[in-house]
């Protein structure tokens, strides 16, 4: 049977549930929807792309097209390994265009990089902006305003360069640490930006987006430099959510503050690894999925005037694998 995702609306409550095929549905004017994925970024070998891939580019494909997604958040590691050379670069087209195809996903994606892509040439990575009608990143950090259907509220997306911030990795050596930034001056630029830019939202919801977690089970664990100078923003500015990938999997962590740490990170590689699990706090790991027999997997949101659900979506079955409801910020 067909795959789907209703999402059921009534006048108070927002609540999510996969059924079966609904081709018909309507799009309820009073939300926002969009995709969200991370570390998607092929391979930099013929075809430049991996099976994980093109299976999560079809499942987001399927969704959108049903569902009627405004936007997609892409959160690093763009391209593997090393990010492109120009905005000439054939990675553009055989990892990206050539990937996600479906006619919903034409319109605008919002992406940052990871580090990956800081191995490469990341104005490339700005500059395609001026080439492809859908691909933004005007910056490394940025942040963009979204009207929650035709009522007065906003969600706020607050797009960070956590490289930038923390400094590069090497992957190909297990367990290595970030240095910190290259350019102290530029990373405590953004930090104040950041403190700056959320002081000012009066928001009813607010996503801030990078590459590095602040917390997770996975491979490289939680990232101290976003602890120390991240999370107390985070707290202090009652943030809705901190997404992120790095980590090759999907994640729900949530402490006793009220932000909610999302980890969205099989969108090219899967990987099992729970090498931190007790390195977040006592009882926050809400959720976490990274079956190696799988095809990876995406986030689908919905945000109403009065609630949001976040829904991780499996790739290989189309079907939901978690959800939780999200509620606007207490200012």
């Amino acid at each position: 049977m067909g795959m789907c995702l209703l999402l059921y609306i009534c006048s108070v409550v927002l609540t999510c549930n996969l059924v079966q095929g609904d081709t018909d549905f309507k799009p309820n004017p009073n939300s926002l929807r969009f995709t969200m994925l991370a570390d998607w970024g092929g391979m930099p070998d013929s075809p430049y792309r991996t099976p994980i891939e093109m299976a999560v580019g079809s499942a987001m494909g399927a969704i959108a097209d049903t569902y009627g997604s405004q936007f997609t958040l892409a959160l690093g590691d763009n391209f593997y390994y090393d990010g492109v050379q120009n905005v000439d670069d054939p990675r553009f087209k055989n990892t990206f265009e050539n990937v996600f195809v479906s006619k919903s996903l034409q319109n605008p994606w919002y992406f940052i990089a990871g580090n990956h892509d800081h191995n490469g040439n990341i104005s490339a990575q700005i500059d395609y902006s001026k080439i492809s009608p859908r691909w933004n990143f005007p910056d490394t950090n940025y942040s963009k305003v979204f009207s929650i259907g035709n009522s007065t509220k906003t969600l706020l997306v607050v797009m960070i360069d956590t490289i930038i911030i923390c400094g590069n990795t090497d992957d190909a050596i297990t367990g290595s640490k970030l240095d910190g930034p290259v350019d102290p001056a530029a990373a405590q630029a953004q930090l104040q930006w950041i403190d700056d830019t959320l002081r000012k939202s009066n928001d009813t919801y607010i996503i801030v987006s990078g590459h590095y977690p602040v917390w997770s089970i996975a491979e490289h664990g939680p990232t101290e430099c976003l602890l120390q100078q991240l999370k107390p923003m985070l707290e202090k500015y009652m943030v809705t959510a901190y997404c992120s990938g790095h980590d090759h999997s999907l994640q729900h962590i949530k402490g006793n503050d009220s932000v909610n740490y999302f980890v969205v990170g099989s969108g090219a590689i899967v990987d099992p690894s729970t090498n931190h699990t007790d390195a977040i706090p006592r009882g926050s790991l809400q959720f976490h999925y990274a079956d190696p027999n799988s095809l990876g997997g995406f986030a689908f949101v919905e945000m109403t005037h009065q609630s949001a659900v976040f829904t991780f979506i499996d790739a290989t079955a189309h079907k939901d694998l978690y959800q939780t409801t999200l509620y606007p910020r207490k200012r």
